[in-house]
């Protein structure tokens, strides 16, 4: 794996190998190696954003120069699940006759 591949360019060859293996193109032989090259394009790619969402700062303020203030941006924090409202299941209904059922 090119060490300097780019997050758009690992991408864009991972979706060519999808679309090739989709198809059904290569042999089965051939098919094994474009699978092992996408298992590599993936792990590269999720390693770039793993580096990524590190180097993420939250603006946290400005000081008296104007200059921000920024904090790690902590990946877990980014949903409070319990904070969000839930909806309540609707009660059944009653089961439909079996006249009005199509199949």
């Amino acid at each position: 794996m090119e060490p300097d591949l780019t997050f758009e360019d690992a991408l864009e060859r991972l979706e060519r190998i999808v679309d090739d293996l989709e198809s059904g193109a290569p042999e089965l032989a051939a098919a094994l190696v474009r699978y092992e090259q996408g298992v590599r394009l993936l792990a590269h790619c999720h390693g770039l954003l793993d580096g990524a969402e590190r180097t993420v700062a939250l603006l946290t303020g400005v000081d008296d120069s104007g200059n921000p203030q920024t904090a790690p941006f902590d990946v877990t924090a980014t949903v409070d699940r319990e904070s969000i409202p839930t909806r309540p299941n609707p009660a059944p209904g009653p089961a439909p006759d079996d006249d009005t059922i199509p199949f």
